[in-house]
């Protein structure tokens, strides 16, 4: 069994912790944001002072954490994670980041003679607790089989995309496929609620069909239901729908209908929504339509 640095223990980042633990690993924590839960402490989380004693500790960190700005911090700041890295050590960068930056930072972690990967996920809160993540992957073959027998842990479909920044590609691509499939399912239901069909059979009808998928069924249900606290926060998918338009503008293309589904989280975020779960964009078109699915 490994000690493994983890930094980012939010929504995410504590059952992804769990998991290692409860695999026998030691899992050493550092000062961040959001303070960690009870039960990673009563599972025998242990602390470090600083990101960079953290790195001097451990062989492999992991790092969990909201923004592009968070990750620059902890790994290059005072007393950041690159200042305790040596030959043989392994970052593993789970965030969603930019994948311009994710380069950046690997080649200056790399300066140091350790290892680098990006590695972030898909699944929301509910893969996080059933270990049942996408993981999207971009560094070098060896890392990735280093890093292997932890992300199994942590997830079930595990893929090495390419170097690294290609792990982040491939988030953001899978977070232009989510938001514009719940920006239809939003649509769909506040159709069918509006027409005076029951949307609870309307979903549990086209759940059967070539229409069914899994935002159909979580999220359709979440609609339905009104239950929009947090699996993923509307202002963690602007993050990512940001990227992706940034991106966009560099690579000289369009994306209009993730530009759409953007101003539709905007709208969300100005009538104070942006900490609900991403399946409350179904309120914007509910105020456009003067109707809610209910």
């Amino acid at each position: 069994m490994a000690t493994i640095g983890f930094i980012g223990l939010g929504i995410m980042g504590t059952p992804m912790a769990r998991h290692l633990q409860d695999a026998g690993h030691t899992v050493v924590t550092s000062k961040f944001h959001i303070p960690p839960r009870q039960e990673l402490i009563d599972n025998g989380l242990q602390f470090a002072e600083t990101p960079k004693a953290l790195a001097e500790q451990v062989d492999i960190t992991i790092l969990m954490l909201p923004d592009t700005p968070d990750v620059k911090d902890v790994l290059f700041g005072e007393n950041g994670v690159s200042h305790g890295l040596s030959r043989g050590k392994l970052v593993i960068d789970m965030s969603s980041i930019s994948p311009i930056e994710t380069k950046e930072f690997a080649r200056i972690v790399r300066g140091t003679g350790a290892e680098y990967m990006d590695a972030p996920v898909s699944g929301g809160e509910v893969g996080a607790r059933n270990a049942s993540l996408s993981i999207m992957a971009g560094g070098t073959s060896e890392s990735f089989e280093r890093a292997l027998p932890l992300l199994q842990l942590i997830g079930k479909n595990i893929t090495l995309v390419g170097d690294c920044g290609d792990g982040q590609v491939t988030k953001v691509a899978n977070q232009i496929i989510v938001a514009l499939t719940i920006e239809a399912v939003s649509e769909a239901l506040v159709f069918a609620s509006k027409a005076g069909a029951n949307p609870a059979r309307v979903r549990e009808a086209l759940m059967g069909g070539f229409a069914s998928s899994r935002i159909l069924e979580v999220h359709g249900e979440r609609m339905i239901k009104r239950t929009f606290d947090p699996g993923f926060r509307i202002s963690l998918h602007q993050k990512d729908l940001n990227l992706a338009l940034q991106g966009a503008k560099s690579l000289g293309i369009s994306l209009p209908n993730t530009a759409a589904t953007q101003e539709l989280f905007h709208s969300c975020a100005a009538n104070g929504e942006a900490g609900l779960d991403h399946s409350g964009l179904v309120k914007a078109l509910e105020r456009m339509a003067n109707h809610a699915v209910a």
